[in-house]
C-alpha cells in the first residue's frame, strides 16, 4: 500500500512539473509587467493640468514645467497607449495557458492598467476643458 502510494505521488510530482514551471514563467513576466505599469504611472505623476494653465502656487522646490498643453496631452496620451500595450502583452501570457493563478494575475494587470489609464484620460479631459474655454 505504501509503495502505491508513494508511486502515485510521483506521479502526480511529475505530471504537473510542467503547469508548474508554466505558472512561474508567467507569474514573472506578469509581476515584471505590473512593476512597468507602476513605472509609467510614476512617470506620468507630475505632469499636472494645472501647472500648464496656471503659474501661481509654485515653489522653489516645484518641478519645472517645460512642455504647453499640447505636448502634455500627448505625453499623456502616450501614457496611456503604453499602458494598455502592458495590459495585452499580460493577456498573452494567458492565451493558451488555463490556469486560474494566472488568469487572477492577468485580470489584475489589466484592472490596475485600466484604472491608471482613467486617470490620466481624466487629466487629458481637464487640458481639454482649459484649453477650449
Amino acid at each position: 500500500m505504501n509503495t502505491i502510494i508513494l508511486i502515485s505521488a510521483a506521479l502526480f510530482f511529475l505530471v504537473t512539473v510542467e503547469t508548474r514551471r508554466k505558472r512561474n514563467r508567467a507569474m514573472t513576466a506578469i509581476h515584471q509587467l505590473r512593476a512597468l505599469a507602476h513605472v509609467i504611472d510614476m512617470h506620468q505623476l507630475t505632469k499636472d493640468p494645472e501647472r500648464v494653465f496656471s503659474k501661481a502656487n509654485r515653489t522653489a522646490s516645484s518641478p519645472r514645467q517645460t512642455m504647453n498643453a499640447f505636448e502634455l496631452t500627448r505625453y499623456l496620451d502616450y501614457c496611456t497607449e503604453m499602458l494598455s500595450l502592458v495590459g495585452k502583452v499580460a493577456a498573452l501570457y494567458a492565451q493558451d495557458f488555463e490556469d486560474t493563478v494566472v488568469l487572477a494575475a492577468v485580470n489584475e494587470v489589466e484592472n490596475l492598467t485600466t484604472g491608471l489609464s482613467r486617470k490620466i484620460w481624466q487629466k487629458i479631459m481637464i487640458i481639454y476643458r482649459f484649453k477650449h474655454r
